[in-house]
């Protein structure tokens, strides 16, 4: 793309000098290069972070379908032991002499 500096700015040479002095580095092969790495960067990123979200969700259900029952049943358990040591006591209390 050809630009026409002298018809941007015709007031001030050193404008003109400092635009055309950017466009000349902007259109640089470094710059461009630069460019083109920065958005396969940013692609990848996108990808791996779609692929992380993806392993989050299966963490998450197998974590799910397969923990929480068994927490689930940890926990009734534990209160049916509970229960049983308390009957236990009940059933060994000593009668008070009379």
């Amino acid at each position: 793309m050809v630009v026409n500096f002298a018809s941007l700015c015709s007031c001030n040479p050193l404008i003109l000098l400092e635009i055309r002095a950017s466009h000349n580095v902007s259109q640089s092969s470094i710059v461009i290069h630069n460019k083109r790495t920065a958005s396969e960067a940013t692609v990848v990123s996108k990808k791996l972070l779609h692929s992380t979200s993806k392993v989050a969700g299966i963490t998450n259900t197998t974590f799910l379908i397969l923990a929480v029952p068994l927490i689930i049943e940890m926990d009734r358990d534990q209160q049916l032991t509970k229960i049983k040591l308390q009957n236990v006591s009940l059933l060994n209390t000593t009668p008070t002499p009379k």
